[in-house]
């Protein structure tokens, strides 16, 4: 098993691959190669094809390719690799490492065993700490920029080499059953080859004590094989856990080579000198324990923030006690708010989806904004919509109205967006639909990543309502229920309701009572209470089937209240008179 070792000019240009043992991987600088380098210039889309043969990599350069590849720097269009060799690009080195820890060059030489007992070195003094100190002092830095685990990985081992003078080579490795897999390795001198930790050393670190564990090894300094310098042979190594909650256990390999002076002072020499060093990766070990664990901590509390409003996961506490979000039956409010017209927005943003998915995301960032900052909880995106509902993990008498709060915030948002030239909303419409009842909310997932969402009639009534909003002609359609709480304890400084009929919603069989949510006549002076007075007296004409007096009240509306078009349109094509068997109800034949 071989992994590829990528270095630019650049630290920071590196990239570890671990080469499959069962097909051809391509390196290039196209996305589509196997191993893709951005930053190398010299390479072409694909450059380079490497095979696993053996104990060996073929490799050969792509027809396609343009500039040169050198091995000991000689150009060549054919080569074959071994561990330790490399090939280069331009001002990038391709070098190949066996991946795999191994013991055969080192088990019949150990000289000296040493378990460090938790505690045990923390008296050990360090004849360079203000050195050691200001690496630590980076230690924060270096994980939280971290972009990726791999960088991570980097980042680590780059410090411990700074940290410990003596290191020759360092690892981050992971046991996996009687194997360890080696998740990143270093050396101070990368011509040296490749870092194969001892198996060994890593179990007894990682998985049999859960302590630091230090191999002393019989030096061998007449030893001039190259071989078995490019394999690793150190004279000592040792192994420190790192534990985060969560995550598989790993361990921090060092190793490297005791000089004469060294081996002169014997066993105990030996200790002394290697002592202070394990006591720094320890230190190592338990800070990036520590972050790691705040990281995981943040990260979850970040994807519960997407859900929950600020007051709910104050409740849950430091300890994310998520037993509250169980699953379980309650009386919600739902709310269902959409984009209207999508559909036509996204034919003529055909060249430029990335574009319309930008603007998607700020509208939905707006629905959920007012969904968070209202007490709801974000349920789920459909698309272009968003549901947020109430009443769940927490009951509350205030839930429908903060429902209402939210939808009236979203509806200013756009109406905002839509009076300023230029807005990247402003051609949006939304419509909200929201309704109140029984249902089963609860979390669905694992601890690492949790997603909540409700299920029940009243979620189906909510999304029904929401696409009725473009028949009905208004932003915002309430239930029964839901209207009636904001008639008893909404005043109308916060709220105002006006009745729009009873319909019976396409895939339903009972008739709901729909009313439409506006915010304040001081926020929306078109429709006075007058006017909202008027309209409900026509709707109750209607429904009563006085189709004539219906229509008269309808016309005392402003021209720009769309609303009296859903009731004046069957009224018109009834000649004013309402059909014998008419029972007041509006039956929708589409959505």
């Amino acid at each position: 098993m071989f992994d590829l070792i990528v270095s630019g000019l650049d630290r920071r240009q590196r990239i570890r691959f671990s080469l499959p043992a069962d097909r051809t991987v391509t390196v290039g600088r196209d996305n589509d190669a196997d191993v893709p380098v951005a930053w190398e210039s010299m390479l072409s889309r694909k450059h380079v094809e490497l095979t696993v043969a053996d104990d060996q990599v073929c490799g050969r350069k792509c027809d396609e390719a343009v500039n040169p590849v050198f091995v000991s720097g000689v150009v060549v269009r054919e080569f074959l690799l071994q561990d330790g060799e490399a090939f280069v690009v331009g001002a990038t080195e391709f070098r190949l490492a066996a991946s795999q820890a191994d013991d055969s060059s080192q088990q019949d030489r150990l000289l000296e065993e040493i378990r460090f007992e938790s505690g045990q070195l923390r008296h050990i003094p360090f004849s360079d700490a203000d050195k050691r100190i200001e690496v630590l002092t980076h230690l924060p830095s270096v994980i939280w920029g971290a972009r990726t685990d791999e960088d991570f990985f980097l980042r680590v081992a780059q410090l411990l080499l700074a940290g410990i003078p003596r290191a020759e080579a360092v690892a981050i490795v992971e046991p996996d059953g009687e194997k360890v897999q080696i998740l990143h390795w270093d050396r101070r001198t990368e011509t040296e080859g490749g870092v194969h930790p001892s198996s060994r050393l890593v179990r007894e670190a990682v998985v049999s004590s859960n302590r630091s564990v230090l191999h002393v090894w019989e030096p061998e300094f007449e030893n001039t094989d190259p071989q078995y310098t490019a394999t690793g042979g150190f004279s000592w190594a040792f192994c420190t856990p790192v534990l985060v909650t969560g995550q598989p256990r790993r361990g921090l390999y060092v190793a490297g080579h005791l000089d004469s002076a060294s081996v002169a002072s014997g066993v105990a020499g030996h200790t002394a000198l290697l002592s202070a060093d394990v006591r720094f990766t320890e230190l190592v070990s338990e800070i990036v324990s520590s972050l790691r664990r705040l990281s995981r901590l943040e990260r979850h509390q970040a994807g519960l923030r997407q859900f929950f409003a600020p007051p709910i996961l104050e409740a849950l506490g430091q300890d994310l006690d998520t037993d509250i979000l169980e699953p379980r039956e309650c009386d919600v409010t739902v709310l269902f708010c959409d984009l209207r017209g999508f559909s036509h927005h996204a034919e003529n943003a055909a060249h430029d989806l990335t574009g319309l998915l930008s603007r998607v995301s700020e509208a939905l960032g707006v629905m959920t904004e007012q969904i968070l900052y209202f007490g709801g909880v974000t349920g789920d995106f459909q698309g272009d919509a968003a549901l947020g509902f109430w009443g769940w993990p927490f009951a509350s008498e205030s839930a429908p109205l903060n429902a209402c709060r939210a939808a009236l915030a979203i509806r200013k948002a756009f109406v905002t967006a839509a009076a300023t030239p230029g807005h990247t909303l402003a051609d949006f419409e939304m419509g909200i639909g929201i309704a109140h009842g029984r249902a089963v909310a609860g979390k669905i997932g694992t601890t690492e990543q949790v997603k909540v969402t409700v299920f029940g009639p009243v979620v189906n009534l909510a999304s029904r309502l929401e696409t009725m909003t473009s028949q009905l002609r208004v932003p915002i359609v309430l239930d029964e229920a839901t209207a009636q709480l904001v008639r008893e304890k909404l005043g109308h400084s916060e709220a105002r309701t006006r009745r729009l009929g009873r319909v019976i919603p396409v895939g339903m069989e009972t008739p709901v009572f729909v009313s439409e949510l506006l915010p304040p006549e001081h926020e929306f002076p078109l429709l006075t209470d007058e006017h909202i007075a008027q309209y409900e007296h026509g709707v109750n004409c209607f429904i009563n089937g006085d189709w004539e007096s219906a229509w008269q009240s309808l016309h005392r509306m402003p021209a720009g209240d769309r609303a009296q078009d859903f009731l004046a349109m069957p009224i018109v094509q009834h000649n004013r008179r309402a059909p014998a068997d008419w029972d007041g109800i509006i039956r929708l034949t589409s959505k």
